[in-house]
């Protein structure tokens, strides 16, 4: 039997299929613009062909709209299926555009096959979390872990019909060796990244999904599976941002993408991490470089380290600023972070004040159609439909609660001004001009 096509083969001979279409109608872009980008490589569209139902089609990077992420998942000391599908829930609510299932705690397989039979948008793992889960219930420390091992599971989650993975391939002995001589503050606090150096240096040998990429590429291949090229060596503090393992490990990832890239197997990167606001645009700009214009998936990035309860808002700020420099899909950081899995509220939280990052940058790169949104505030604003204003509100629900917690006494206005609103007190002053220039 003929081996299928990917979607860059497809896309590479033009064709014109009801993904691209799709995706093309979402972003208000011409089809062939969707097409071109992702025969480059600079477009990904996450969609597993072994996918038990039908899911959103999701492209990802250049021209297009900044994507939000999701991450849910078990732990060992919070391990309940309904919770984490009540998260997903929560997420799809709060218009994430992918989730991840993160889960390192009770049956695995059965709650990844529950949030991929349920998600209605792509589902994206970490495989060496659960190979490292197996091995740890077996008594085997992951130093001890095969390739084998490794390659079983990437393969049973694709086979399962997981859409994206990450895959922590440039964390090679070299970047290592470089970690060694840092003198980081933090070290390593990727957990996927942090199995892969204590296997390096317990076994002197090079990491097996960078040795072994062309077998990997042959499973993405084989079940349309977007590789996630992880950033084992991101920064997790400030301080340690844009050193030597940070960049060893980004310029082997633009070596995998290429390799890919001629594989016909769609591939993002990810990045930091922990980045103060005057580095940003030079990571982003890195990356966009040595990557060849590889879809960029970043976590935050955190701006300052000493807000944990409120890591929302220091991911947002970086959140918003990488993307105004090229970042193409926003990992969110809820309130939680650096303190305890999250709860269904602060999922809920970190996808409604990721997505403002991502608008606040959309308007900024002029993406066609972001501004829209915005206009058709202001205008509810200038005739002071409050019904209208709530119903453009990124969270309805939180806007409406918030004007009921103060009913105004006049209902053209709020509490905060109310008979000495401005808009209501001007146009008693200026000609009728409706929403001005526009």
């Amino acid at each position: 039997m003929a081996e299928e096509k990917t979607l860059m083969d497809l896309a590479r001979e033009g064709a014109d299929i009801p993904i691209f279409r799709e995706v093309a109608e979402y972003e208000h872009q011409p089809v062939d613009k969707i097409i071109e980008g992702v025969a480059k490589g600079t477009i990904v569209i996450p969609v597993n062909r072994v996918r038990p139902r039908k899911i959103r089609s999701v492209g990802i990077g250049e021209g297009l709209s900044t994507k939000v992420n999701a991450n849910i998942g078990t732990s060992e000391d919070v391990n309940d299926i309904s919770l984490e599908l009540a998260k997903l829930r929560a997420a799809v609510e709060a218009k994430a555009d992918t989730v991840m299932d993160l889960s390192t705690g009770g049956d695995l397989p059965k709650i990844r096959e529950a949030i991929i039979a349920e998600s209605p948008i792509p589902v994206g793992t970490v495989p060496i979390y659960e190979t490292t889960v197996q091995l740890r219930t077996a008594g085997i420390p992951v130093i001890k872990m095969t390739p084998d091992d490794l390659f079983r599971t990437i393969e049973e989650q694709a086979r399962q019909g997981v859409d994206f993975m990450t895959v922590h391939a440039g964390v090679t002995a070299k970047a290592v060796e470089l970690l060694v001589k840092s003198g980081r503050i933090m070290n390593v606090v990727s957990r996927g990244g942090s199995f892969l150096v204590q296997w390096i240096l317990y076994n002197q040998k090079e990491n097996p999904l960078y040795e072994h990429f062309d077998r990997l590429l042959g499973i993405a291949r084989k079940y349309e599976v977007t590789l996630s090229l992880g950033d084992g060596m991101r920064p997790g503090a400030i301080a340690d941002a844009t050193d030597k393992p940070q960049i060893e490990e980004l310029v082997v990832l633009g070596e995998l993408v290429d390799r890919a890239r001629q594989a016909g197997v769609q591939a993002m990167v990810e990045g930091p991490g922990h980045v103060p606001l005057h580095q940003i645009e030079t990571n982003m700009k890195i990356q966009k470089s040595l990557c060849r214009g590889a879809p960029f998936y970043v976590l935050g990035p955190v701006v300052t380290d000493i807000a944990p309860g409120y890591d929302h808002i220091t991911s947002a700020i970086g959140g918003a600023w990488a993307a105004y420099f090229g970042a193409d899909f926003l990992c969110y950081v809820t309130r939680t972070e650096h303190l305890s899995l999250p709860d269904v509220d602060a999922v809920r939280e970190g996808v409604i004040v990721t997505r403002i990052a991502a608008h606040a940058a959309d308007i900024a790169k002029g993406i066609p159609g972001a501004i829209d949104w915005d206009i058709q505030m202001s205008r509810a604003r200038y005739d002071l439909d409050w019904k209208r204003q709530i119903e453009l509100s990124i969270d309805p629900t939180r806007a409406q609660a918030i004007r009921n917690q103060f009913p105004p006494s006049d209902e053209d206005v709020c509490t905060m001004c109310g008979e000495y609103c401005a808009l209501k007190a001007i146009r008693e002053a200026l000609p009728k001009n409706p929403y001005g220039k526009n």
